[in-house]
């Protein structure tokens, strides 16, 4: 699969290119793993981007899908609104992270 263009950071050019498969296809690109869970905080972000127009800063979104910030963190094994908003198609996240 082809993955669109993207900026220095790896987020897509266009949000509008997104497609579930575009997100697969970049985060295997970046050798990154998406299991279920990570997936569907994912889709959970970009469930929040639709309801407020904005990426929620990681306390927010940890409250937002019930889970604890630190199990969040854990998971991700950084900062994990940088990958939720990259490999959701989503606008790179604005706060700390």
């Amino acid at each position: 699969m082809e993955i669109p263009e993207r900026d220095g950071d790896g987020y897509l050019l266009s949000m509008k290119d997104w497609t579930p498969e575009i997100g697969r296809a970049m985060a295997e690109a970046d050798g990154v793993e998406l299991d279920d869970i990570k997936w569907e905080q994912i889709l959970k972000a970009r469930e929040y981007y639709e309801e407020n127009a904005v990426v929620p800063p990681i306390r927010t979104f940890a409250k937002y899908i019930g889970a604890d910030k630190k199990e969040v963190f854990k998971l991700w094994m950084s900062g994990p609104m940088k990958p939720i908003t990259k490999y959701g198609g989503l606008p790179k996240p604005t706060g700390c992270v």
